[in-house]
């Protein structure tokens, strides 16, 4: 569906008296009804004051003539009730005066576009806030991407470019080790919370303490100093002869197992006696030191590789498996050793050193358990942890992103500040503008023309039909006209309602612009319940001069089907608690949803609210469509009227559409009525045709009618008559517009058949 189409002012907030924030986007054609006391003068009041205004682009009340009619306007228009001073100020036009208003419209003018201009900067500044933002934005996202993949898991809800930015703008850069926060991140954000076990080290063993140690460094051999000792010794055979004996002995049969030569009966003793105790001591020492170190070494080794059966994931353990398998080798290296050692005493070997390897890896160990120790203090308070990790993410994001922060905030405070300028420079203007205005508007006052002004209303006054009174100006009194009574006599006292019907009357030509010596210009007008204290006839002549006035604004939404020349009228708001008013200005406008509203004020509690009236359409479901808060059984007597087929029931409605109307509307008593249309308008309803006699059945059909209306003030009746005069129904219809066209209603007539006023749905 199509949106509502707005005009100059684009949204009203309304805060003073007993409003809060409401908010009103009026379209071009606005109605408010509410009660008195409602709240409808303040919505005036603040577009007379353009306070909490919001104007279409590009303009400013400079543009237009914000008219206003309300009580304020009745007061500065009028003296006193019999001495109309004021309603038009006028004066000789002369060169001095013309002069003065040409050099305050071009300077008013230029003011004018030096205020455009400055809002134009204005927005060009904006617009450059919005980009600096937008670069902002970019760059925080560009200069980040590698942490924020890193602080993916921290960062949640804020990873948009805008989110992300924004929460920068909040946080107070701290530099922290992005090492030591990144392992944090990702030890409490990996959903792992298991604790590790710290590594165990190794014992203190000083190898070369343990016993027969020292034997490696020296070679074990026997003091025996037997023949056959003496002999081995000389071919330094002592470690040959000793495994050979101890591999063979038993096997050979007493033969040499070398060269198969029977052995001498005492072999056995000669053998013995080669290795004295001393040397069987020592080779047991250093076999008891050979299954020592390699039991002790076998437990170094198997606890330092149970450290890696469970490691801690992310913890760096290549040095300490490096030096492990250092450690592992020099044990193999030293094993070998000592084996060889075992195999073959009399030789001399050195071992590796291991020690210092082991406080190398105990070294290794401390700082991987102060890894794990940390992790698991981490586990133990993750929650608090988790908090104060990322607080310090965030700060150390804006510690990155330090430097493009400062150039945006540095911008961003330059453009600030020159908005800040050009708005007080566009208050200015406005001020100065308004004061232009003012002056202006006082020396225009000296060139009205106080007798086409006067001519405008009394024509209004005469072709109207009304009868209270007209205009006459007085003689020898500039600026100041009598009211004269329909028996020529000069009014001494006005009623209110007549004060407010002269001055709205004074207002409409204001709105014209006949009473200006300046070129017609664009107008936005307001009417805050104009018809106070008016009789009937004076209520219905305003209700048709605003009805010109909305079909003026209307205009500038259609302009192919105009009913009323001109456009003059960019917007307008009518304010009433009259309920009959409203109902004849607004009749039909609800479907003209684009470019009219219907609004309903009220109050509750002291707070007022203005709603909107507007609803699912009941032709098109998908569509909004207006109503009219007002809604009474006068119209529905009307649309009965149109559907009647039959003269009995037709009569009966017709009878009590007049009865309303002219009885208890209009206030004409029912002598009064029949005789204004019988009587005076007698013509109207006989017929004639030449060589014929006049044909009356028309004017007995009326008479007929009329002779039922009732002038007790009583309700719209819904009883019967039957009138036996006439069958044709057309000829009823007939007669009853008559009777509106002899009491000068035709318009109210032609508005509620939808006559000429019928628009078509937007």
């Amino acid at each position: 569906m199509k949106p509502k189409m707005q005009s100059a002012i684009e949204k009203i907030t309304l805060n003073d008296a007993t409003f809060a924030g409401e908010v009103v986007e009026p379209t071009f054609v606005n109605f408010f009804y509410g009660k008195n006391g409602a709240g409808k003068s303040t919505i005036a009041r603040t577009i007379k004051d353009n306070s909490s205004i919001q104007w279409q682009d590009g303009k400013s009340d400079i543009d237009y003539d914000v008219l206003i009619y309300d009580t304020d306007f009745v007061n500065a228009n009028f003296a006193n009730y019999d001495n109309l001073a004021g309603v038009f100020t006028v004066c000789e036009t002369n060169i001095e005066v013309q002069k003065k208003l040409e050099e305050l419209n071009i300077t008013r003018k230029k003011k004018g576009e030096a205020y455009h201009k400055a809002e134009e900067l204005k927005n060009t500044k904006k617009e450059e806030k919005n980009n600096a933002l937008t670069t902002f934005h970019e760059e925080c996202w560009k200069q980040s991407d590698e942490l924020r993949k890193v602080f993916d898991d921290v960062i949640t809800g804020k990873k948009r470019k805008a989110q992300f930015a924004d929460e920068i703008l909040t946080v107070s850069p701290v530099e922290h080790d992005y090492a030591e926060l990144k392992k944090t991140v990702e030890t409490i954000y990996s959903g792992d919370d298991k604790k590790y076990t710290l590594f165990s080290k190794a014992g203190k063993v000083t190898y070369a303490s343990l016993p027969s140690y020292e034997l490696m460094g020296k070679a074990i051999a026997s003091s025996s100093e037997t023949p056959f000792a003496s002999f081995i010794k000389a071919l330094n055979a002592t470690d040959w002869v000793r495994q050979g004996h101890a591999h063979y002995t038993g096997q050979t049969d007493g033969k040499c197992p070398y060269c198969q030569q029977k052995l001498p009966a005492s072999f056995e003793q000669d053998i013995a006696a080669c290795f004295d105790a001393q040397y069987q001591e020592d080779i047991a020492a250093i076999t008891k030191f050979q299954s020592v170190y390699k039991s002790e070494t076998e437990a170094i080794v198997r606890t330092l590789n149970g450290n890696l059966d469970d490691v801690m994931p992310d913890l760096d353990v290549e040095d300490y498996k490096a030096k492990l398998k250092t450690l592992s080798d020099a044990i193999t290296i030293n094993v070998q050793r000592i084996d060889a050692k075992v195999k073959e005493p009399t030789t001399i070997a050195s071992l590796e050193d291991i020690d210092t390897l082991l406080l190398d890896i105990g070294t290794i160990i401390d700082k991987l358990n102060s890894q794990i120790k940390s992790r698991n203090d981490i586990i133990d308070d993750i929650k608090n942890r988790k908090s104060k990790c990322k607080t310090e993410v965030w700060q150390y994001l804006s510690f990155v992103l330090k430097d493009v922060v400062k150039a945006y905030q540095d911008s961003i405070k330059q453009l600030n500040s020159d908005i800040e300028s050009l708005q007080k420079q566009m208050k200015d203007l406005i001020d100065e503008g308004n004061q232009l205005k003012s002056e202006i508007t006082d020396l225009n006052k000296q060139v009205v023309n106080t007798e086409a002004a006067i001519e405008g209303i009394n024509s209004i006054i005469r072709t109207s039909g009304f009868q209270g009174f007209s205009l006459k100006a007085k003689e020898g009194v500039q600026n100041t006209y009598e009211v004269i009574r329909p028996d020529g006599s000069v009014a001494e006292k006005l009623s209110e309602g007549e004060r407010n019907f002269i001055a709205f009357l004074y207002f409409y030509h204001m709105v014209k612009g006949s009473s200006n010596s300046e070129e017609v210009k664009d107008k936005i007008v307001v009417i805050d319940d104009p018809v106070s204290s008016m009789d009937s006839g004076a209520l219905f002549i305003v209700s048709s001069l605003v009805r010109e006035m909305i079909e003026v604004c209307y205009n500038n939404t259609d302009y192919q089907n105009q009913k009323i020349t001109g456009d003059y009228i960019k917007q307008i708001f009518i304010l009433t608690h009259n309920v009959y008013f409203h109902k004849e200005i607004t009749h039909h406008q609800e479907k003209r949803y684009r470019s009219v509203s219907f609004y309903l004020v009220k109050k509750t509690d002291n707070v007022s609210s203005v709603s909107l009236c507007v609803r699912k359409s009941q032709r098109v479901p998908t569509d909004m469509e207006n109503y009219n808060p007002i809604q009474n059984s006068y119209a529905a007597l009307w649309d009965e009227y149109k559907e009647l087929k039959t003269v009995n029931t037709l009569t009966n409605v017709i009878r009590r559409i007049l009865e309303y109307y002219f009885i208890q509307l209009c206030g004409y008593e029912g002598n009064d009525l029949q005789k204004t249309v019988l009587e005076d308008n007698k013509e109207k309803f006989i017929d004639y045709e030449e060589g014929k006699k006049p044909n009356y059945d028309r004017y007995h059909l009326v008479s007929a009618l009329l002779s039922y209306i009732d002038d007790s003030p009583a309700a719209i009746s819904d009883g019967l008559n039957y009138v036996e005069d006439g069958t044709d129904i057309e000829q009823y219809k007939s007669v009853f517009r008559l009777i509106f066209d002899s009491m000068h209603q035709e318009q109210h007539y032609k508005m509620m058949m939808n006559i000429e006023d019928e628009v078509e749905h937007e």
